[in-house]
């Protein structure tokens, strides 16, 4: 295994409201039985860190959980085809952690990439991912965007038409730890959620000791920007390349978050995994974020100083 650690690094009428996280919203994906939704909360563009990492300075949505199993299997039950590419090492597993609200795990890069995919042309957008070849065959392989096509004109993984993509690496810092003043060391939304100075493993689901398990999602302390289970469960793929500007297609991509293995030292705004995207591994899922659709844009700004309204699983 090369996984590895850093540490280091509205207006509406009169009313102005400045907010870090709007009320959750929820979108709908496939049809009949195997029709499913994610839930998402807005992170806003007004506020960001003065340098590093979590400068965002656009309205985005991040999801509330980790993709599960069950969302994971109602999208291949949807498919006409297998989910295959090239390499086939990055398509040769199932799930290890099974049970359908478990965050889906095994999972390569390049398989959330075909999810993610799948979300936007399945609700009339642009795919995020470029792939070359046949879908659903062995030769189907990933490729990158040109810079006209690219988000931002330099982020030449993801097309700058697409509504659903996986999280940048800054977009899932600002998401986790982004307070609206500074990025915090923890996900934390309350210092009494900290245990000794580290968080609580009842809360968060990170291993104190060895023969821990992924837990369904959701299950743990509700986080400072409205998610759940950006700290602990399991490692989450971030878009973004582990240093690599280039963008290479084969390049590392940064995960996040640590796992139901690995210690509290993961857990924090300066620690990032890395993996390659052909990797497929038991401890690593991933969540989706969003642009923020029309409708939701207005009722951003409207908001004004309205208490938020927060979506809790049952």
């Amino acid at each position: 295994m090369l996984r590895s650690n850093w540490l280091g690094q509205s207006v509406c009428v009169a009313v102005v409201c400045v907010l870090t996280v709007s009320a959750a919203s929820a979108d709908s994906f496939g049809t009949g039985t195997n029709q499913f939704t994610i839930d998402f909360v807005t992170i806003s563009g007004n506020t960001n860190p003065t340098s590093g990492l979590g400068i965002v300075n656009n309205d985005y949505r991040i999801g509330v959980y980790e993709i599960t199993n069950d969302q994971w299997e109602k999208f291949n039950a949807s498919l006409p085809h297998p989910v295959l590419g090239d390499p086939a090492s990055a398509y040769d597993n199932a799930p290890s952690w099974t049970g359908t609200s478990i965050p889906t795990n095994q999972v390569s890069w390049y398989e959330a990439a075909q999810f993610v995919n799948w979300l936007n042309t399945g609700t009339g957008h642009q795919a995020a991912y470029k792939f070359t070849g046949t879908e659903g065959t062995s030769g189907y392989t990933f490729a990158t965007w040109s810079s006209a096509e690219a988000a931002g004109g330099t982020n030449l993984y993801r097309h700058k038409d697409a509504m659903y993509y996986l999280p940048s690496e800054d977009e899932w810092v600002k998401a986790a730890y982004w307070n609206g003043t500074a990025l915090q060391t923890y996900a934390n939304a309350s210092p009494s959620d900290l245990l000794g100075g580290v968080p609580d493993p009842a809360k968060w689901n990170y291993s104190p000791s060895a023969g821990s398990e992924p837990w369904v999602v959701g299950a743990g302390r509700e986080e400072l920007n409205g998610t759940f289970d950006m700290m602990g469960n399991a490692w989450e793929w971030t878009e973004s390349p582990w240093n690599d500007p280039g963008y290479g297609i084969a390049s590392n991509r940064a995960t996040r978050g640590g796992s139901y293995g690995y210690s509290s030292d993961t857990l924090t705004s300066l620690a990032v995994g890395r993996l390659f995207p052909f990797f497929e591994m038991a401890d690593t899922g991933f969540r989706v974020a969003s642009g923020v659709p029309e409708h939701a844009s207005v009722a951003l700004v409207c908001l004004g100083g309205l208490a938020l309204l927060r979506r809790t699983r049952a």
